[in-house]
């Protein structure tokens, strides 16, 4: 894994159904992710935060909500994560809604391509995020961006990567998933994504979701986590936007991170949808602090 670490701020929630994710970067810093990582022996360049559209606040228009804002801001996480990947660091977006990880993970593919390495991502969420203007229930882009990512939506967000779709079936595996919209479940069957839903996760255990979701990874293999707080359960990460009831524990989601970090391949990472206005003295930020600890290595034991 890198040693250079790159924290990018996208500081907005243009593509939420609530206001406050835009103060997520701030909650993480208060929360001591530059120290944690350095004390982890990581060099971490803080670039600050990303200056875009301020939240308007208007209604869905064509079934999109603030659609030129989430155009801009996508394009400027994008730009940014992209420099950093070609600086040869490993970039972490302090989020910001998960609208935004359809610039983050077109930057990370686009980069792949260049490189010629293959993309993997897992992707943490309660959610598909495969929602379109005609299925959404509410307009709100966050729930779209694995579906641009797959050449649905609007023109801007699915070029972005230089390539249509950015992703494969293959290159995604959806891990915590309970709550998907009707129109989403026929679409997400359609698009052959691997889905680990928490009914998976009951009947087999984190252990074994995790195991098929790393499996066959190699070093040609660019390792890209997009993690939504709201993946965990709200009674221990209650600073979310759209809590689930019936998410991972905080074991099953320390076990998640830990077999992500034992492959030794993250190369990217998101972290979205912390929202400090809806949190408990910065309780989620502090939990999200400490499983990004163990996505980077932090055991209990030395293990071979």
């Amino acid at each position: 894994m890198n040693n250079k670490i790159s924290l990018i701020g996208v500081p907005t929630d243009v593509g939420a159904g609530h206001r406050g994710s835009s103060m997520g970067p701030e909650a993480l810093r208060v929360a001591g992710i530059t120290q944690m990582l350095e004390g982890m022996g990581l060099e971490v360049h803080d670039m600050g935060n990303l200056h875009g559209p301020a939240n308007p606040f208007t209604a869905p228009k064509d079934g999109y909500r603030h659609l030129n804002e989430v155009i801009q801001w996508n394009q400027l996480a994008h730009d940014a994560i992209y420099a950093e990947l070609k600086r040869g660091h490993l970039p972490i977006m302090l989020g910001g809604d998960h609208c935004l990880g359809a610039g983050s993970i077109s930057a990370v593919a686009r980069y792949c391509r260049e490189q010629g390495k293959e993309l993997r991502i897992i992707w943490l969420d309660a959610h598909t995020d495969f929602n379109t203007a005609e299925i959404t229930p509410s307009g709100n882009m966050h729930g779209m961006p694995v579906a641009c990512l797959f050449g649905h939506g609007p023109k801007e967000l699915v070029e972005m990567s230089g390539q249509v779709p950015a992703l494969a079936a293959k290159n995604i595996y959806q891990i915590g998933i309970r709550s998907v919209d009707e129109g989403e479940k026929q679409f997400i069957h359609q698009a052959g994504i691997n889905v680990f839903d928490m009914r998976y996760i009951d009947e087999v255990g984190m252990r074994q979701t995790m195991e098929k979701a790393l499996a066959g990874l190699n070093d040609n293999v660019h390792l890209h986590v997009s993690f939504d707080v709201d993946f965990l359960d709200p009674e221990i990460a209650p600073g979310v936007g759209t809590t689930v009831r019936g998410g991972p524990n905080y074991r099953e989601a320390q076990l998640c991170m830990e077999m992500i970090a034992d492959t030794g391949r993250m190369a990217s990472l998101d972290i979205v949808e912390l929202n400090p206005a809806l949190d408990v003295r910065n309780l989620t930020a502090n939990i999200a602090v400490e499983l990004v600890e163990s996505l980077f290595g932090k055991n209990t034991l030395v293990r071979p």
